[in-house]
């Protein structure tokens, strides 16, 4: 276990190295106070996030990084009275590196007296390196500029323009009522079955993982190591066990990079899965995965890595030599599992919600589902007997994998384009490419044609015939969709919105609604008719919006009250258009980070942070003309929840009007 704290513990500290960020959970400010005509007190202040920590000066070594002050010129233009001191710090055990650790929370107070050298300095910098903790730890730098006597700072930082601050404070709203907001905790009735649909997707790819030619062999043979190199029954049961928690440990340990950047980037979701070039490239590699897994070509990792870990399997013995064996295993398998992996990474990126949370959730499903056959065939030795022979049908299972892989391809180029405002991938053409796919999956399926790792032609079995009818059955619902006589509900959020099409519509809105894309024109429009405001944020390439869009606002009792009760105003936070350069400026933050806002994605994403905080989409907002809140939140709920939740802001809206 100590071999694997320490490793772990690596882990994390490599993790660092890698942390950029555009959001802090740290925010910090300082105060100066003058004690006499040469001595001052300087007080740093942190307000931390809650669930984050920082480390304190004085944390012991062989831990967490201790936060560190560098007073520039200090012995030069003044000297430092004492040491710096600190506000009421937390210790606590911390089992991975085996120390006792010192830390803050919520908030972190530094003091520091000083004494002039020269008399007639009036600013000083000082640096802070802090590190701050959650489910990783994140090295920081915060420097203070401090000017003694009051006067604005003059240096080298950043500085806004008058038309940068104008702009600025424009997008940061008076709202009345905002408590209102999350009175209730955010409404949002997919969280939790979110989460276990990427599980459930993730136990899915790792059972279809284990039809494949890299990993279905392997079973029985692992099974047989376990059992007949172990001195009892009981002890190569425990050893198979172990094998499949070091194989979900792995893919676990796979997901951790992805809590870095999403747990300290509130936008980091959309700069995924809305990120033009991002996108495309997503597209290219999942052709790339497609066509390994139709016999063109074979992905693999080094072999010399999955020799250097077999042997270290060999050498060390013992549960480490069983990691090594599981991570063997995770490596040659990876020509197979790779692909199937990074389906779950488009899934898991595509899915609304914490993105580092779904890739966990689907990475432990996926290894879960190929861990079990280990553990359960070592119990149940006679159960291998009942295994299918190793044959043809595996490649038949490559070749429907690459068919799916092409067509989540195809979804990733639809977000660039959608994003991207190209106007080239609409709506008809997608589903057009799908029904290409589809129908060339059944033909494939009912041997019409083959790939080049097909073996001899046989008789096609009764489960290739049935997988061939869905996927005939699919096509044929495609195409119906493709001529309107259905609308697609099964694929709700995947294909482009219906306004986004070859045909010309009266709106560019969803469903034809009158909605604005400008917040101050849609304010000014409600104004003019008196009606309550729904705040949409939104995104070209986000399904959850389009799920709302296409199965709560169509529906017949929430419809009619978008329509003809509220001024809907979508703000779209993945748009890439430019700004005109007149409407390009610097948005400080609060912790005085500046950020450029160079185009309409970047406007309405800040926008919505500044004001609401919060980042993801959907997210809902009921409110007067005058920005009195009118209720809490919602992203994504059923349609009786919506319908109730519209009702309601109505009715507020009438006994504000009323007052």
């Amino acid at each position: 276990m100590r071999v694997l704290k320490v490793f772990l513990g690596l882990f994390f500290i490599n993790l660092t190295l890698f942390a950029q960020t555009d959001a802090n959970p740290a925010v910090w400010s300082h105060e100066v106070h003058k004690l006499s005509d040469t001595e001052y007190e300087l007080v740093f202040k942190g307000k931390i996030m809650d669930g984050w920590h920082v480390y304190s000066q004085f944390t012991a070594e062989g831990g967490s990084l201790p936060s560190e002050f560098t007073f520039e010129k200090a012995g030069e233009d003044y000297e430092l009275i004492g040491s710096t001191t600190e506000s009421e710090t937390i210790k606590e055990y911390s089992d991975v590196f085996e120390v006792e650790e010192t830390f803050f929370k919520k908030e972190a107070i530094f003091t520091q007296k000083i004494k002039l050298i020269k008399p007639d300095v009036r600013q000083i910098s000082v640096n802070l390196f802090y590190q701050i903790c959650k489910e990783v730890c994140i090295p920081k730098d915060e420097v203070f500029e401090i000017s003694l006597d009051g006067s604005a700072f003059v240096g080298d930082t950043k500085t806004l323009d008058d038309r940068s601050v104008a702009l600025g404070e424009s997008l940061k709203l008076d709202l009345k009522n905002k408590e209102l907001l999350n009175q209730g905790g955010l409404v949002d009735s997919e969280g939790k079955s979110n989460l276990w649909m990427i599980f459930g997707l993730g136990f899915l790819g790792g059972l279809i993982a284990l039809l494949t030619p890299c990993v279905f062999p392997m079973i029985p043979l692992t099974v047989s190591f376990f059992t007949k190199q172990s001195q009892n029954k009981s002890k190569g049961i425990g050893n198979a066990v172990l094998y499949g928690f070091f194989i979900v440990l792995i893919y676990f340990l796979l997901s951790l990079p992805f809590h870095l950047f999403n747990s300290v980037d509130s936008q980091i979701l959309n700069t995924i899965a809305t990120n033009i070039w991002l996108n495309v490239l997503f597209f290219v590699i999942f052709v790339f995965f497609a066509f390994s897994f139709f016999g063109y070509y074979e992905l693999t990792l080094p072999s010399s890595w999955a020799n250097k870990m077999d042997s270290a399997s060999s050498k060390v013995g013992g549960g480490l030599g069983i990691f090594f064996m599981a991570l063997t295993l995770a490596i040659v398998s990876f020509s197979c599992t790779g692909p199937i992996l990074g389906g779950l990474l488009g899934s898991t990126t595509l899915a609304e919600g914490n993105v580092a949370t779904n890739l966990t959730m689907g990475m432990v499903g996926f290894g879960l589902a190929l861990a079990l056959p280990f553990a359960l065939f070592a119990m149940f030795p006679a159960w291998l007997h009942s295994l299918p022979k190793s044959g043809g049908w595996m490649t038949t299972v490559k070749v429907v994998l690459g068919f799916l892989e092409l067509a989540l391809a195809f979804k990733f180029l639809s977000n660039a384009d959608l994003v991207g405002n190209w106007g080239v991938f609409k709506r008809e053409i997608f589903i057009g490419v799908w029904v290409v796919l589809f129908i060339l999956m059944t033909l494939y399926l009912f041997g019409v044609f083959r790939f080049p790792h097909d073996g001899p032609r046989k008789n096609l079995s009764p489960a290739r015939k049935m997988v061939g009818l869905l996927s005939f059955a699919f096509s044929v619902y495609l195409i119906l969709g493709l001529f309107h006589v259905t609308d697609l509900k099964l694929l709700s959020g995947f294909p482009p919105p219906s306004f986004y099409s070859v045909v010309e519509t009266e709106s560019d809105c969803p469903l034809g609604l009158d909605c604005f894309k400008d917040f101050e024109e849609g304010v000014a429009y409600a104004k003019e008719v008196n009606k309550p405001i729904l705040l949409d944020f939104t995104g070209w390439a986000c399904v959850n919006c389009r799920k709302m869009e296409e199965n709560v606002w169509s529906d017949a009792s929430v419809y009619p009250i978008l329509k003809d009760e509220y001024v809907l105003i979508s703000l779209y936070v993945d748009d890439r258009k430019e700004l005109p350069e007149g409407e390009k400026f610097d948005f400080k933050f609060d912790s005085g980070r500046i950020k450029s806002i160079e185009n309409i994605g970047q406007k309405w994403g800040t926008f919505q942070t500044v004001n609401f905080n919060a980042a993801s989409q959907p997210y809902y907002v009921l409110m007067t003309p005058d920005l009195e809140i009118l209720n809490d939140a919602v992203q994504y709920v059923d349609v009786e929840t919506y319908q109730k939740w519209l009702k309601s802001g109505l009715e507020k809206h009438q006994l504000s009007m009323n007052k």
